[in-house]
């Protein structure tokens, strides 16, 4: 494989191929155990059926355990700072439609800090994919209750169990105006997991993925009966959902779902329980990048016009 570019002048030679190692980064440090490990495999294989260069592919996260996601990637990345990886992707999509864009956040990253961004962010619907990886947990700073973190379970900063009821991001993003793509798995059903991110990727609009992630240090029960009891999970089937014959043969509970049904699908999230699938799905909601398409502008017209905007501010 050979590539030769740089971020603003991209080329690939005609014959290039990638496979999964040409997207291995350096070896991951998460705990063994984590289920990021299995997000990763399932980005990489992602990244490789779809031949995505990796100086055309941006994966931008912010603070956590998840956001060490772009260091273990050979493709451009931005590790940012604690809630603010929907802005920078956004802004990363909206300079550069061209790219594929992914971001990657924890769920204290995206829905406690972050979550100003994440409701503006799935109303613009700009074209990108979104991982929230929820292990319920803030696990990087030792076990803090999280916006998702059940009520009762015990941690360091409630050491008598979590006061509130754990906020559910599926209702939140099926709330939000604009909402187009709206999709839950679980790093413990890997093919499942895949299906889900190729679904994302291929929907024109902003896809937010909810991964149900274990955490084998602090979080360790949490997912546990859903792991050994597959009867404990539902799993959402339709013929324009989410299909993968392997794990609606091991969760024989199957709840027939249209994902263009939006009551049905906040329905469904609000009436809680472990649901893999598609919830939403509308590729007719608008999206920011297109409404707000200007005249592309060279280098140096755009040079041009920020120093006309500097002077109008001048003192």
């Amino acid at each position: 494989m050979t590539a030769t570019c740089t971020l603003t002048d991209c080329g690939t030679t005609p014959d290039t191929d990638y496979s999964m190692d040409d997207y291995q980064g350096p070896e991951a440090r998460w705990c063994p155990g984590c289920g990021d490990h299995s997000v990763l495999s399932s980005v990489q294989r992602l990244l490789a059926t779809h031949q995505m260069a990796p100086e055309r592919t941006v994966f931008v996260s912010g603070i956590g355990c998840s956001s060490r996601f772009p260091h273990y990637l050979r493709t451009f990345g931005f590790h940012g700072i604690h809630g603010r990886a929907l802005p920078v992707s956004v802004g990363v999509k909206l300079a550069r439609p061209d790219l594929d864009v992914f971001a990657v956040m924890g769920d204290g990253d995206c829905c406690s800090i972050g979550a100003g961004h994440w409701i503006h962010a799935t109303r613009y619907n700009v074209n990108m994919t979104v991982l929230l990886l929820d292990n319920n947990i803030y696990g990087l700073t030792k076990k803090q209750t999280s916006p998702t973190t059940p009520q009762g379970f015990k941690t360091n900063t409630q050491p008598r169990g979590s006061y509130l009821p754990a906020l559910n991001p599926l209702t939140v993003t099926l709330g939000i105006t604009n909402a187009s793509f709206v999709a839950q798995t679980a790093d413990w059903a890997p093919q499942h997991l895949y299906e889900t991110l190729e679904a994302a990727y291929a929907h024109q609009g902003f896809s937010f993925v909810r991964i149900m992630q274990r955490c084998p240090v602090w979080t360790s029960i949490l997912f546990q009966d859903a792991v050994r009891d597959p009867a404990r999970v539902a799993v959402l089937v339709h013929e324009r959902g989410i299909r993968d014959a392997g794990t609606e043969e091991l969760h024989k509970h199957h709840i027939d779902h249209d994902p263009s049904d939006l009551d049905a699908a906040r329905h469904l999230a609000e009436e809680g329980g472990m649901r893999l699938g598609l919830f939403y799905r509308d590729a007719s909601c608008p999206r920011y990048e297109e409404t707000r398409r200007q005249a592309a502008y060279t280098p140096a017209e755009r040079i041009a016009v920020l120093e006309k905007e500097f002077d109008r501010h001048a003192v």
